[in-house]
């Protein structure tokens, strides 16, 4: 058994040993107060590299963002704009003497630029609505922006629109398809349209105006479902154009337009699902982007194509981390080397999130950063930029060389924060899991650890379900501030997770409390048995999403935890599907609609055992969560009171299916540790 252990403890990669140097357990102040780094930007000498940073202020229950630059050589780091806030998207000038950034300190969100060497910033934009997102043309000529529009309508006739409606007599919405809500907000008939703003004349145009449709920006991203070509004449973009069957499609294409929007969008490829992250080769004769093949999965693996855009003919390349049949990957957040001959990416993994290079000729792949979670690379020079973290710290960013080598810190902005922590350490397991495959798992040891004692022990369930808890610093789901209350934290990349193989991913599908479930059994069995410091009869179960799920399911199927927390998880799978937004998600995981496939929704469902629930629990939800919506939480609750099983509901009106604002995170925290405690401590 013990050659099916796999230690490493990758922190020092970064931080260097923690050890007892701290004056305090590490807890959920110290998450809060990390400075958070983003959207870094490289210069167009590679010499310099903007990025935002933001901080919490706990008494405003708020973060503030402000802008800074760099050296890539990691001599200096320093804020820049001083003059109000920064919503973000720091983008560089051709030149690199100006930084164009989004600010809403004019009221709205609009375009503000500031010299690299010093001054006032200033106003570029004064649209009518929020800017949603913000590219600068490689010419400088352009702003490619977005807004959310009316299809067919100006953005003055869409402000007009919004504010007659707000001027109602009446608050009724009336809707005649879905999507009626989506994340954390009702719709209101707007499509987030993309926008040339010309920098000479101040006009801007909507490249896309008669389509239905959105071109989606992402926290951190950007339009990163957009790219301009090297002349900066023309934009190719995804958009999903599904009229009703939106909320049951994943499928989305290509489209190309010309930046001075002298023509409309034309779609340049036809695949079944989702085509996404377009991205131009540096000479404009090729078009990177990641496509997936089928239909109605969100979780499938991405493939990266390759198209000669003269020819139109494509090249399909499977990323692959090794030979064997478990060693495709998905990647994410493509980018082209300066010379065209590779293209970067990162993926999950085994664990962590890593940095590959892909050969452009052959596809063939290397990892070049194989430990921590990277993300965010960018092209600075003859090496690689990207942000990094690990168990044991949040993002810095750093840079290696195009060979994989010379891995190089440039930022140091929480060294003094975690310094001043003591931290657990962090391990990796694997173990034989269901369907006899080997599954991965984390532990982090108690803070101070001593050998001797017996500690309780957390497990936490990651959400999704196709995702992966491993070597990452998180903000809202961080084994740490469990490790600093006295915990040892377990967790299990079960079956359904992702970094393994998409048929390990693919496992799930149909079989939720199947072998994710036995996964975490035998994984925990394993643990228990392999650390006899873990005190197997104090555990605590915890789970968020599909984790959620996982401990209503638990909850009916096992007595061996002392107490269960489910943060928004369903109860009823069956009613959940008429209730969610995203319809897509449920189809694909149970096999067809609660009508065509009925016995797909009762087998795993929860609320079908609700009469052998007799562990305590901790429930919470957010009333904005509209993927998993607020009444599955409050009947968990109802059905936990009725049986008389000890119970606790708190409810966050202001949050969606996450945690986001401070003194929400912070009570989060302190209540889900107390009532831990209540349980494994007594």
């Amino acid at each position: 058994m013990s050659k099916l252990i796999n230690l490493f403890f990758c922190a020092c990669l970064t931080w260097g040993s923690l050890g007892a140097a701290g004056k305090h357990p590490v807890g959920i102040h110290d998450l809060l107060a990390m400075e958070r780094l983003a959207e870094p930007r490289v210069s167009p000498d590679g010499r310099r590299v903007a990025f935002t940073v933001s901080v919490t202020d706990l008494p405003a229950n708020t973060r503030h963002t402000s802008l800074w630059i760099a050296s890539v050589d990691g001599s200096s780091a320093h804020p820049v704009d001083q003059g109000g806030p920064v919503d973000g998207q720091p983008r560089w000038s051709p030149d690199g003497r100006t930084i164009y950034f989004l600010s809403s300190r004019s009221g709205s969100s609009q375009v503000w630029r500031v010299p690299v060497e010093g001054g006032p910033a200033e106003q570029v934009t004064r649209l009518p609505l929020d800017l949603g997102a913000l590219e600068l043309s490689p010419d400088g000529r352009w702003l490619l922006v977005s807004m959310a529009v009316f299809p067919g309508a100006s953005p003055q006739e869409s402000k007009a629109r919004l504010e007659a409606q707000a001027k109602q007599g009446s608050s009724a919405m009336v809707f005649d398809r879905l999507m009626v809500r989506h994340w954390d907000a009702w719709e209101n008939g707007t499509r987030n349209h993309l926008f040339a703003f010309n920098l000479v004349t101040g006009q801007a145009r909507d490249l896309m105006p008669a389509m239905d449709a959105d071109c989606p920006s992402r926290p951190f991203g950007g339009l990163e479902e957009a790219a301009i070509s090297p002349d900066g004449a023309r934009v190719v973009f995804s958009a999903k154009a599904e009229g009703r069957a939106e909320a049951w499609s994943t499928r989305a294409d290509l489209y190309e337009v010309p930046m001075d929007g002298s023509s409309a969008p034309h779609r340049i490829t036809d695949h079944p699902a989702m085509t996404t992250q377009p991205r131009f080769s540096p000479d404009g004769r090729h078009l990177a982007y990641l496509a997936m093949s089928r239909p109605g999965f969100e979780s499938d693996r991405l493939d990266l194509i390759l198209r000669d855009l003269a020819s139109g003919r494509e090249r399909r390349f499977i990323l692959k981390a090794d030979p064997s049949p478990h060693g495709d990957r998905s990647p994410g957040e493509l980018n082209w080397s300066a010379d065209g001959r590779e293209l970067y990416c990162t993926a999950f993994h085994l664990g962590q999130r890593a940095l590959f290079a892909i050969d452009a000729a052959s596809g063939r792949a290397r990892i070049l950063v194989g430990q921590g979670s990277v993300s965010q690379p960018r092209v600075a020079g003859d090496r690689i930029l990207f942000a990094l973290n690990t168990l044991q710290g949040p993002d810095e960013l750093h840079t290696v060389g195009r060979d994989g080598k010379g891995l190089a810190r440039i930022t140091h902005l929480n060294d003094a924060r975690v310094a001043a922590a003591r931290w657990g350490e962090p391990e990796s397991f694997r173990f034989p899991g269901a369907k006899g495959d080997n599954v991965h798992g984390y532990l982090v040891k108690p803070v101070d650890f001593d050998p001797s004692k017996r500690y309780p022990v957390a497990l936490l369930i990651h959400g999704g379900p196709q995702d992966s808890m491993g070597n990452e610093f998180h903000y809202r789901w961080n084994p740490q501030p469990y490790a600093g209350a006295g915990y040892a934290v377990l967790m299990i990349d079960f079956h359904g997770s992702v970094g393994y193989g998409q048929t390990f991913t693919d496992a799930i599908r149909g079989d939720w409390g199947g072998a994710p479930f036995e996964d975490l059994m035998k994984g925990l069995d394993f643990a228990i048995k392999r650390y006899p410091f873990l005190d197997g009869e104090r555990i605590g179960a915890l789970g968020a999403s599909y984790g959620g799920f996982m401990i209503n399911w638990i909850a009916g199927h096992t007595d061996r935890f002392k107490t269960l927390v489910c943060h928004d998880g369903n109860l009823d799978e069956r009613f959940a599907y008429f209730a969610t937004e995203e319809l897509w998600f449920p189809e694909w995981e149970h096999k067809g609609t609660p009508w065509d496939n009925p016995a797909g929704y009762a087998r795993f469902n929860p609320i079908e055992s609700v009469d052998h629930w007799k562990t305590p629990m901790l429930v919470i939800h957010g009333e904005k969560d509209y993927r998993v919506v607020s009444t599955q939480g409050l009947a968990t609750f109802t059905a936990l009171q009725r049986r008389g099983v000890p119970s606790r509901l708190i409810v966050f009106p202001d949050e969606n299916h996450w945690v986001l604002k401070p003194a929400n995170s912070l009570f989060w925290h302190q209540s889900v540790i107390a009532w831990l405690d209540q349980w494994l401590k007594r």
